[in-house]
């Protein structure tokens, strides 16, 4: 399933999310301008390696991208989430929450990978956070998805929920089947950093608190 968008309107618009798209789309761009041995070096310094940890690869390690479709994917799923979740936020309180939701999808990947030398990057962490607080604060939105039924595509009306609560348990089962395989010499998909990021997303969103003039909207509600 690939998500095309929501059906939740924003009313003020997302600058923050903006902003961080393109923080992370010119980031990209300097990286792949890079020698590949520069661009190693940059991933190794600023990238999280949890074998020799760093509080400020925190932070860096959520601006640095794989390739091409890592980010690209990564941007979508925060430009159709992210807009929302802005908008019942604030501007301020949004980016705070961005960022903390990041390193505490960082810190989750560090508690259970501690020996791994490989670096960790990518903003998905963040945006698992993202797409957390979305799912518990618009229940009633539902997202215009791609579909694939054998070899035609075709798209459908999917309840956020479902959508996102699917999305959330594959994060856990493939974290789940990882276990017991080491990362400390080979890459891949840091799951439980996703899981990490959308859990504190959904308690961060309660604990900061909506905009006053959203507070008593319907489809902010169970």
């Amino acid at each position: 399933m690939i998500p095309l968008r929501d059906t939740q309107p924003s009313y003020s618009p997302p600058i923050v999310t903006i902003g961080i798209i393109v923080a992370n789309v010119l980031i990209f761009l300097y990286q792949i301008s890079l020698p590949d041995y520069e661009l190693n070096d940059l991933i190794a310094q600023y990238g999280l390696v949890p074998d020799r940890f760093h509080y400020s690869s925190l932070l860096t390690s959520m601006f640095l991208h794989g390739g091409w479709m890592h980010v690209m994917g990564n941007m979508w799923f925060l430009w159709i989430f992210g807009d929302n979740v802005e908008d019942i936020l604030g501007h301020g309180k949004y980016l705070v929450f961005y960022l903390l939701c990041g390193m505490a999808a960082g810190l989750t990947h560090i508690l259970l990978n501690g020996d791994s030398r490989v670096p960790t990057i990518g903003a998905s962490g963040a945006i698992a956070g993202v797409m957390g607080a979305y799912m518990v604060k618009f229940p009633h939105a539902r997202v215009l998805t791609l579909v694939a039924i054998l070899v035609f595509f075709t798209t459908v009306e999917v309840p956020a929920v479902f959508m996102l609560a699917y999305w959330f348990l594959i994060q856990v089962f493939s974290g789940l089947g990882s276990v017991g395989y080491s990362n400390v010499s080979r890459g891949g998909v840091a799951w439980f950093a996703h899981v990490g990021g959308f859990l504190v997303g959904i308690a961060l969103v309660y604990l900061m608190g909506s905009r006053e003039r959203y507070r008593n909207r319907s489809d902010l509600q169970w």
